[in-house]
């Protein structure tokens, strides 16, 4: 892992060092905490800063033989740090083994490979950093060369220290809300009506009706545009679609309010309308909207029960996509313009089916208006990543992406970001190498940058004023 790693050859090696290596960061979807950004928590340790709350890291250890009680447990924070070590050997060919050394170079100048050996020294040599000035987490993703964080918020959130950082002004890194209205999608999950009342209380709209509903994500919508949020983000785990009235829904709804379950096909045509409706209002508003589809979530009934949801218990779901996608697509594009749209499956056969379907519903002079989002989750991979750019190229214009996001919770994973460019910067090397595209360093250069950068950064204008809010 020197300067060239993953550099397959000069071309590749020309392209990240003067082109792709110094571009900030765009970073359009992310967990990171707001409130944590806003008071620049410090870390008293690496396990703390690397470990909680870290499910990647957690399936690996748990993958090792490590008990839980050093994974999630009461073991000491030295002690997870030490299982950690002990796993990171093990974790070759996975990209947690790259992950991880490349945060410890970049951020702590540690190059030495974690291992059982070094575990202790490394131990006292990042914890001593990380009780030093400059380490808190708005210094590390100062030094990650990060230009806009977007977190990932519920409609009810107050957004506190989102407008607080706003209003503080020193803090020269956009730090934006995400719209995440999952909670009110979810007709037949628990906790469903316990959300609509905090829905009602944050809105102040009473919400005893469908309209009413409408009414409080509207005006939910527009207060998060005044705080400068221009992003959804929906986890559509299974995609649905039904033909389906604004009356019929709203009958469906009035079941829901009262305690009942509804069956599959009312929860599809609740959500199909609920997600015109928003997607109509995400397209005046300008906003992009994200779909995050076909995860097979908390598949272990015991550990849920016993540590919640996002612990690691995940997988890939195989639910067909291609109909109910096109189908929701267009009955938006049919009712109002398409808005900017971002298309992630979490299973890769899914890979050809979002690289031709992006294709049906490009158009308004927005380049690369419907995006094939980049590898997400478990594909964010070397194979992966590669897998995803390969399907993008061969089947819509690659050099229209607008490339990596984070989608984590620590704020050491900005080297995902590197970690990416260095493959876009191979992956484009080598069409010069085979002869497939002139040697044009300059026009090459400018691909790069652009999938590193200039694509996000044109694509969602978060640099611009805000709209006025409507």
């Amino acid at each position: 892992m020197d300067e060239n790693f993953l550099l397959t050859s000069e071309t590749a090696i020309k392209l990240y060092h003067d082109y792709a290596k110094e571009m900030p960061i765009i970073d359009y979807h992310c967990h990171l905490s707001p409130q944590e950004i806003y008071e620049n928590k410090s870390f008293k340790n690496i396990t703390e800063i690397w470990l909680y709350g870290d499910h990647y890291k957690w399936r690996a250890m748990r993958s090792n033989g490590i008990e839980e009680e050093k994974i999630t447990g009461n073991a000491s924070d030295y002690d997870k740090f030490l299982a950690w070590a002990q796993t990171v050997p093990m974790t070759m060919g996975n990209p947690l083994y790259n992950w991880t050394h490349l945060e410890l170079q970049r951020f702590f100048g540690i190059n030495e490979i974690l291992n059982k050996k070094t575990a202790p020294e490394i131990w006292e040599k990042v914890n001593a950093q990380l009780n030093s000035e400059g380490f808190g987490a708005r210094d590390l993703i100062k030094k990650s060369n990060v230009q806009v964080v977007c977190t990932t918020d519920d409609p009810v959130d107050s957004l506190e220290y989102h407008i607080k950082l706003k209003a503080e002004g020193d803090f020269d890194v956009q730090v934006l809300p995400s719209f995440r209205p999952d909670k009110g999608l979810e007709i037949n999950r628990d906790g469903y009506l316990d959300w609509i009342q905090k829905l009602q209380e944050v809105s102040g709209t009473e919400i005893t009706a469908y309209d009413h509903l409408l009414t409080a994500l509207e005006a939910r919508v527009r207060f998060f545009h005044s705080v400068g949020g221009r992003v959804s983000d929906h986890a559509i785990d299974t995609m649905m679609y039904a033909d389906t009235t604004k009356e019929e829904a709203a009958e469906i709804f009035q079941q829901a309010l009262a305690g009942k379950k509804v069956s599959r096909e009312e929860e599809a045509k609740y959500k199909t309308y609920t997600l015109r409706f928003l997607g109509s209002l995400y397209s005046e508003l300008n906003w992009a909207m994200q779909f995050h589809i076909n995860a097979l979530r908390n598949n272990n009934t015991r550990m849920f029960n016993t540590l919640g949801p996002d612990t690691g218990y995940d997988s890939m779901n195989d639910d067909k996509i291609a109909k109910p996608l096109a189908r929701l697509l267009d009955s938006i594009d049919q009712e109002s313009s398409l808005p900017k749209t971002i298309i992630y499956s979490l299973n890769p056969s899914d890979n050809n089916v979002i690289g031709t379907m992006i294709g049906s519903f490009q158009g308004g002079g927005v380049p690369g208006k419907i995006q094939f989002g980049t590898a997400w989750w478990f594909n964010d991979n070397k194979s992966g990543m590669l897998e995803q750019m390969q399907s993008l190229a061969n089947l819509g214009l690659f050099t229209r992406f607008i490339g990596m996001l984070t989608d984590s919770r620590s704020f050491l994973s900005y080297t995902r970001h590197e970690y990416f460019r260095r493959l876009v910067c191979s992956f484009v090397a080598d069409w010069v190498e085979n002869g497939e595209v002139p040697n044009d360093l300059e026009f090459l250069g400018e691909i790069v940058q652009g999938i590193s950068y200039t694509n996000a950064k044109e694509y969602f204008k978060f640099q611009e004023s805000e709209l006025a809010v409507r």
